[in-house]
């Protein structure tokens, strides 16, 4: 059996950045990726947020396949006929160390796996580990097909599917309440198309968070600028979206029929769609980070970010496996590969600025699950707004008046008051 000091199950951003780390510090690193190339199997919207990139990928922009540094983020509600928008734009990430990129996976991780075998790790596409190899209770190394690779220490970056280790009865199974469904259109637009509509430079962008017109389904929409296409898609919840008897492609389309939507891609050509299941993430759900043998990194350990405002999922990934990586040599040096010493790497993910965000936002989910979130409060803001901005044959209410009115047989003011000390908990307090 062929052995390597580590094998990384995954070559996405978790995978990629704890193998070049693990390589630079000379350890003989194989990395094993089902898809054709690194990132073919992605669903993710897009954005990477370069700060906490750069810590690790310093300067990644100069080299890396970026499209657009994001300068404009956009909070709309959408009601049945109309848009009601926060919108924010700052210069300050248009120049160095920007805030965040849109990238397109695709093009992306194959430069990320390449930062890893330039240090000197190995990488082997289009192969499916199908299960861990386990020894006494220790993960050992892989099995993919019929070879199988020893290990002193397995790395799981494999993604949102993350079968590994409950095929091995490491982790429990994932309830449904707590997996969403990523559904995901690539729409071609010219350049200056995009530059126009969402007045932008040739290098910055724009990112939309939609919130409604999910056929009643809770979830939300996304939107990005890329340098010549956007991508666009919805991540709903998976229970409620077999409850509503749609099938992913309709939701999607009911989506895109909301007149900003429709707006937004007009003249767009779909090049690419996919579908895939996502955890929702969230404080309370962390996954165990490590046992005998291994360490889990990225969204296979459901180390993601929904805080209404940002979803984020690359940065967690990348800085998650620095701190699985710190701990993996610090294991070496101890010559044992045990959960014990494998345990130094949540303390160091405690000590990121990725877990406090974590933490701090851990109110915020318990808003995910709020239906009135998605079907009625964007219905009562756009009508309240159409009152004050409409001048018609009848008195004009103030805003209070008319929100009372609007919110007559649709929310009581008990729901009302719930509804606000929860967003308060979950973005605000």
């Amino acid at each position: 059996m062929e052995k390597f000091d580590v094998v990384i199950v995954g070559a996405g951003p978790a995978g990629s950045a704890a193998g070049m780390l693990l390589a630079q510090a000379g350890m003989n690193v194989l990395m094993v990726e089902r898809g054709q190339a690194p990132g073919s199997k992605n669903v993710s919207g897009g954005l990477v947020y370069s700060q906490l990139a750069a810590q690790i990928f310093p300067e990644f922009w100069n080299s890396a396949p970026v499209e657009r540094a994001i300068t404009t983020h956009q909070l709309a509600m959408l009601s049945e006929n109309g848009s009601v928008s926060l919108d924010f734009r700052s210069q300050h990430g248009a120049q160095p160390p920007y805030n965040a990129f849109s990238v397109l996976r695709a093009r992306f991780d194959p430069w990320l796996a390449k930062q890893a075998e330039d240090a000197g790790a190995t990488l082997i596409t289009g192969v499916t580990v199908d299960s861990l190899l386990v020894e006494n209770g220790r993960v050992i190394g892989i099995q993919a097909g019929p070879d199988q690779i020893g290990a002193d220490v397995v790395v799981v970056a494999e993604g949102t599917r993350s079968l590994l280790l409950k095929q091995a009865g490491m982790r429990e199974d994932f309830h449904p309440h707590d997996v969403s469904l990523g559904v995901k259109e690539i729409i071609s637009l010219p350049e200056k198309t995009i530059e126009e509509r969402f007045q932008c430079t040739p290098n910055t962008g724009m990112a939309y968070t939609l919130v409604g017109h999910t056929a009643g389904i809770e979830g939300g929409g996304f939107l990005y600028t890329n340098k010549d296409s956007l991508s666009l898609g919805i991540v709903v919840k998976i229970d409620s979206l077999y409850k509503s008897k749609k099938q992913p492609h309709q939701v999607l389309d009911e989506f895109k029929s909301h007149p900003l939507v429709t707006r937004l891609v007009e003249g767009g050509e779909v090049v690419e769609y996919s579908a895939q299941t996502v955890h929702r993430g969230g404080f309370h759900l962390m996954s165990k980070l490590y046992g005998e043998g291994y360490v889990v990194a990225g969204s296979a350990a459901r180390l993601l970010l929904n805080n209404i405002m940002t979803l984020r999922g690359m940065d967690f990934a990348m800085i998650s496996a620095e701190a699985a990586a710190r701990a993996v040599l610090s294991a070496r040096e101890q010559g044992a590969y045990t959960a014990a010493a494998l345990s130094a790497y949540e303390t160091n993910l405690k000590q990121t600025s990725i877990y406090h965000d974590w933490q701090t936002f851990k109110a915020t989910y318990p808003l995910l699950e709020n239906k009135r979130l998605f079907e009625v409060y964007p219905e009562l803001a756009f009508n309240v707004m159409e009152d004050l901005f409409s001048a018609t044959t009848r008195p004009g209410p103030k805003a209070l008046a008319a929100a009372r009115e609007e919110m007559k047989g649709k929310v009581s003011m008990i729901d009302l008051a719930k509804d606000m000390y929860q967003i308060s908990r979950g973005i605000a307090l």
